[in-house]
């Protein structure tokens, strides 16, 4: 087993932007090789500004597809237009687009709710952690007495 060659793949465009490649001898990778880092020189680019900012909040349009949560969103919205019905019409059209823009949000988030994201637990526990330490161990003895 030859242990002084380092290999890494890169294209050809980032071939010139290798500064270093070493091998770890130590580091635990569950094969017969070595892990390898290599240092490059990056170029950073500019990132683009998105369009419009995310708020964080999204509405379960799911429920939609629910008889029950369709009707009752129906009924809400019938009910704040109802009520912006009364207001005056010298009123500027930004202020109006405004109030209808709210009505459509506020009614939507009290039938619907929002969205909850899946809470993922981490996989990596203390069992693992226990089998990593005693796999490392009987590497290193390996390591010292192969035979």
């Amino acid at each position: 087993m030859c242990h002084n060659q380092n290999h890494i793949l890169i294209g050809r465009r980032r071939q010139s932007s290798t500064l270093e490649l070493r091998s770890f001898r130590g580091a635990d990778c569950d094969t017969d090789h070595y892990l390898v880092v290599a240092k490059l020189r990056e170029r950073l680019a500019v990132k683009k500004k998105p369009a419009h900012k995310f708020d964080g909040e999204r509405l379960n349009q799911r429920k939609l597809n629910e008889l029950d949560f369709k009707e009752k969103y129906q009924i809400e919205i019938t009910n704040r237009f109802v009520a912006l019905e009364n207001l005056d019409d010298d009123e500027d059209t930004n202020r109006t687009w405004e109030n209808i823009k709210e009505n459509i949000k506020t009614s939507a988030k009290d039938s619907l709710g929002l969205h909850e994201l899946k809470q993922h637990k981490s996989w990596f526990d203390k069992e693992c952690l226990n089998f990593l330490d005693r796999r490392k161990q009987a590497k290193m003895q390996w390591i010292q007495d192969p035979s």
